[in-house]
């Protein structure tokens, strides 16, 4: 039971996979966005090839709680997505994991820019498999 993290972004999205077990996420790679249609036809096609079995997204809520325009966005971008597969999709706070996976980064001396993206969604997708499966933000 694979799942697939995405932290996405407006000029790259982050994507990690769950081993199939759903116990560790690691980075799988960056989609660096160029027109929607392909960029849902490139989610797609990883969902496909590795068999996902569930879609987490993380959601760009501020600290105050509230939801901004890049939350909205990633909802809008997100609804769109459902509408091309069957594979249930779920929320998860993303509040501060791109500024862990760039001290992650930096700790473990990873030089390549656009590769933090894919370490945020692995943050994204680890936190949701630590917590068994459940979401607050569907």
């Amino acid at each position: 039971m694979r799942s697939l993290g995405l932290d996405i972004g407006d000029k790259r999205m982050g994507v990690a996979i769950s081993d199939p077990g759903g116990i560790l996420a690691s980075p799988l790679t960056v989609i660096n966005r160029r027109d929607e249609s392909l960029d849902i036809e490139a989610i797609i096609d990883i969902v496909n090839q590795k068999q996902v079995v569930q879609i987490v997204v993380g959601l760009p809520i501020s600290m105050d709680g509230s939801l901004g325009r890049q939350a909205e966005k990633v909802k809008a971008f997100v609804q769109r997505l459902c509408s091309h597969t069957q594979v249930p999709v779920e929320y998860r706070d993303e509040r501060l994991t791109t500024v862990l996976a760039e001290r992650l980064m930096q700790v473990t001396k990873t030089k390549k820019r656009a590769r933090h993206d894919a370490q945020a969604a692995a943050l994204i997708l680890q936190g949701y498999l630590d917590e068994g499966h459940k979401s607050e933000l569907t």
